[in-house]
């Protein structure tokens, strides 16, 4: 078992902590025509996992977030936590990524907890850390303010350019359900796939939480420098929500797919700043939202 990560090593290997299973099973009581029959079931995965920051000014980790996940590709869901939320620039910020190894932790809680250790130089914005915010905010966050807080993080509308077909948005749902391997065995997890623009499938990754599984993708390609995220589009399983979507605006994703819809507030985030927003992606059909001059249309001359 892989229990550390150094960027710069290049590193493809997919981490999962020890004694942890993305679809534990549990006995359960089948009824059927009045009759019970006892059996076990594969159920999604549920484990909290602390995302912790240490920098060589710090004595101790800072403690970042708690968000509840699927075991699997932790160090990926920390990266791209990091990566999304404004707190680190660059990959080449991060010296290298561990399990804790506090020996006064529980041995087992060690996997629960992930230290992203960066370098010296590296500045740390922990003003940028906005889902704790959104989150934790007992009065409640208007949309306008939601907008302008990305706007202060400097965070641009994206360009034009990149484009695909109808005929090709129409199959990549198709193809992210034939990809889940966890949901197949579980039937309650949520996906995130990345595909170039011909509806190739370059990554995917699966999680309990929607925002998890982005975190987790966003995060692979952070780590690992594969094709532009600006030359990709970006398909969730579930809806899109605010979140979502501002996500692919830091990441400059310029095209995001759902199986079903989007929020109110996503919508309007990506017509801000160009996003391509699609819902309802599935049995040969689909709504555009946002940004449809990037989707060609069989028979258009547009």
């Amino acid at each position: 078992m892989e229990e550390s990560l150094h960027p710069e090593k290049g590193s493809e290997h997919r981490v999962t902590p020890p004694h942890r299973s993305q679809a534990p099973r549990r006995k359960v009581h089948q009824v059927r025509q009045g009759q019970s029959q006892v059996h076990t079931d594969s159920l999604a995965g549920e484990e909290p996992l602390e995302i912790r920051l240490t920098h060589p000014s710090v004595r101790d980790p800072i403690s970042i977030a708690v968000t509840m996940r699927t075991p699997g590709d932790d160090f990926d869901l920390a990266a791209g936590f990091l990566f999304t939320e404004g707190i680190l620039p660059s990959r080449e910020a991060i010296h290298s990524i561990t399990y804790c190894r506090d020996p006064k932790v529980d041995g087992e809680q060690r996997y629960n907890i992930v230290n992203v250790n960066v370098y010296t130089d590296v500045s740390l914005h922990l003003e940028h850390l906005t889902r704790h915010f959104y989150t934790s905010s007992s009065c409640g966050v208007c949309g306008k303010a939601s907008l302008e807080a990305i706007e202060v993080r400097g965070i641009q509308a994206l360009p034009d350019g990149f484009t695909t077909t109808d005929e090709i948005i129409y199959e990549l749902g198709n193809t992210l359900r034939l990809s889940q391997s966890v949901f197949e065995k579980t039937g309650g997890i949520h996906a995130a796939g990345w595909f170039d623009g011909q509806g190739n499938l370059l990554a995917l990754r699966e999680d309990i939480g929607r925002h998890n599984a982005v975190d987790k993708l966003l995060g692979h390609a952070f780590l690992h420098k594969h094709p532009p995220l600006s030359q990709g589009i970006l398909m969730v399983s579930g809806r899109t929500s605010f979140e979502i979507l501002q996500k692919a605006a830091v990441a400059g994703i310029p095209i995001v797919v759902a199986v079903s819809a989007p929020s109110s507030l996503a919508y309007d985030l990506a017509h801000q700043f160009n996003i391509t927003l699609i819902g309802f992606a599935r049995e040969g059909r689909f709504n555009i939202y946002t940004g449809g001059h990037r989707i060609l249309l069989k028979g258009s001359n547009h």
